[in-house]
């Protein structure tokens, strides 16, 4: 299983948290998704068939781009 803790800058409230679980979670193969409001952080765990490049790219799309590493 792969695991990623990663910023995203555009989390402002528990609304921007539930939206970022509800989208990502419905990638196959994701395990796992938290996020933080006070710290701007998201953990991610997933397993194939998912992919970084897509949960990457399912957080572009809804507006939430994790802060490039």
């Amino acid at each position: 299983m792969d695991r990623k803790t990663f910023q995203v800058p555009n989390i402002g409230c528990d609304g921007c948290v539930r939206t970022i679980k509800t989208e990502v979670a419905q990638i196959q193969g994701v395990k796992v998704v938290d996020g933080v409001v006070a710290t701007k952080t998201v953990t991610v765990e997933w397993d194939a068939p998912a992919t970084w490049q897509q949960i990457e790219s399912t957080l572009k799309e809804i507006d939430y781009a994790p802060t490039p590493a």
